[in-house]
């Protein structure tokens, strides 16, 4: 089944369009783990198992397991292995390199560690994403306008192309739409910026959009929701807020709360 097909699947079955990120912090663990990769694993088991009926999809933030060293990526893989066969996996990884490597990282996220879509980055270009978009099945996440405080230094710069003046992160919207021979394009938009997600949505109608942002940083839900479309949905990503709503024994359940409450503030937020 290719990537968007079960992505709706899962959206249907659950009403859902939230996404649950799983950053696993030893750090921040409640305070009955120890603070090992073993325990990242067990709270982590439990997330899954407190979010499933609420999330249409889980995104997993590489950089969280691979700073554990080995041990991390076998957390990675035997967290993969817990999520419900149904519900679709982002790796979020946002890789972006010359071709040959680019090729590596396609077959490490895709054929071995089999991720439904991925986050990638297009400083360098088509042919440094071709080997991801050459996945026709899995879905494709280009980093477009992010979250974080400090992107506009960078993302809103006025660049001039084929004689028109716009934004930077508006010329990557429009290359990305150029590159979606496989329709399995999509863009990462975050919802700390609403108006440049509501343009970009202007631009670039039939994209799907990953949209962080939500929860602990504040985005704008309501524009979130406003450009989901059924042929290119949005999938808005939360991931501290739920993963640590408690260091308690009732984390799962804490957990849990937080992520259908966000499920039903995003059903909330759709227009009457």
């Amino acid at each position: 089944m290719a990537y968007l097909e079960k992505l709706q699947t899962a959206i249907n079955a659950r009403q859902s369009l939230l996404c649950v990120g799983l950053d696993p912090d030893l750090a921040r663990l409640p305070t009955h783990f120890p603070s090992t990769p073993d325990g990242a694993f067990r709270f982590l088991r439990a997330i899954i198992g407190s979010t499933s009926d609420f999330a249409c999809a889980y995104k997993p933030n590489l950089a969280f397991f691979e700073a554990l060293g080995p041990a991390g990526l076998e957390l990675l893989q035997a967290t993969l292995a817990v999520i419900p066969s149904d519900i679709p996996v982002i790796g979020d990884a946002k890789r972006g390199d010359v071709g040959h490597t680019a090729h590596q990282y396609a077959v490490a996220l895709f054929e071995r560690y089999h991720v439904d879509a991925v986050t990638v980055n297009p400083y360098l270009g088509e042919d440094a994403l071709e080997p991801f978009l050459a996945h026709a099945d899995r879905g494709i996440y280009v980093v477009c306008r992010t979250s974080n405080p400090g992107a506009a230094a960078v993302q809103n710069l006025p660049v001039q192309r084929n004689g028109e003046t716009r934004p930077l992160y508006e010329h990557v919207a429009l290359l990305v739409q150029s590159w979606n021979r496989n329709q399995n394009c999509g863009l990462v938009v975050g919802a700390t910026a609403p108006a440049e997600l509501s343009q970009i949505r202007r631009l670039t109608p039939h994209l799907p959009l990953l949209v962080p942002g939500v929860g602990e940083q504040g985005g704008d839900l309501v524009t979130a929701v406003a450009v989901h479309r059924e042929d290119a949905p949005v999938v808005i990503n939360a991931s501290r807020s739920i993963l640590y709503a408690s260091r308690g024994s009732d984390f799962a359940s804490a957990a849990a709360i937080v992520a259908r409450n966000l499920r039903d503030a995003i059903r909330r937020a759709f227009p009457s």
